[in-house]
């Protein structure tokens, strides 16, 4: 058997160029506490999280929940208690449409889409929303009005936006939370980056400093370019990890 495999770069030459780049934000104090007597507790149960694949899952969800926003704990959120992620996309989201910068954000949880178009109403901007829940004609609807120049920002849930959207609207692509397939991540760029595409399109991933995230996106480099060796990118990345490179996600 073989494969026959055509890259974008290859086929579509007439695309503008593409910048990627990491930002890091810091934690907040608050956040920080929370996430550190969160791996403390985990220390203890080595055995529990690598036998069980539900344990596991739901610790590292909730990791990246605290790294997100506190408040995507739920019932288990502080009561009060910032984002230093959060305050970084607003002053992307500010300097960026101040910049006449077109706006498409990406998030996984769809509470925390929630929270950052609070945030942006407050602010005064208009933006677009969509989620699983939307219906197909408001979602094309709102992709022709956006392509159209109306709105400067379109928040959109990582898994309703994956495929099925043009949004070549946009020259700036903002992934709020790592997710741990890279090729997840691609698909939703592509959603701006893709045939009538004019402008040179800059992808910001966030990740908040010396937690999972970042150990998420290092494990993305690494396993992506193993997938590439094998033409495997759609692959889930947490089924090749060692016992050893599981645990050592609860590190700081």
């Amino acid at each position: 058997p073989f494969v026959l495999r055509r890259m974008k770069r290859d086929v579509l030459r007439e695309l503008p160029e593409k910048i990627e780049t990491v930002m890091y934000a810091e934690l907040t104090r608050e956040q920080k506490a929370l996430y550190l007597d969160m791996i403390n507790g985990i220390k203890d149960r080595r055995e529990e999280i690598l036998s069980d694949r539900m344990v596991l899952l739901t610790t590292l969800l909730r990791l990246r929940q605290i790294c997100c926003h506190p408040s995507l704990l739920g019932s288990d959120a502080p009561k009060k208690g910032d984002s230093g992620k959060l305050e970084l996309l607003a002053e992307l989201i500010k300097s960026g449409t101040a910049s006449g910068h077109r706006l498409l954000i990406f998030s996984q949880f769809r509470s925390m889409l929630d929270i950052i178009s609070d945030m942006i109403m407050r602010d005064g901007i208009d933006y677009f929303y969509i989620n699983g829940s939307t219906p197909s004609e408001d979602r094309v609807r709102m992709a022709e009005e956006f392509n159209n120049g109306k709105r400067p920002v379109f928040l959109v849930s990582l898994k309703a936006g994956g495929n099925g959207l043009n949004l070549v609207g946009a020259d700036m692509v903002i992934h709020y939370d790592p997710w741990w397939n890279p090729a997840v991540t691609e698909q939703a760029t592509d959603r701006a980056y893709r045939i009538g595409q004019t402008n040179p399109v800059q992808v910001i991933k966030l990740a908040s400093r010396g937690t999972i995230e970042e150990k998420i996106l290092k494990l993305q480099d690494r396993k992506k370019q193993l997938a590439d060796d094998v033409i495997r990118v759609n692959s889930e990345t947490l089924s090749g990890l060692t016992d050893d490179e599981i645990m050592s996600l609860f590190e700081l």
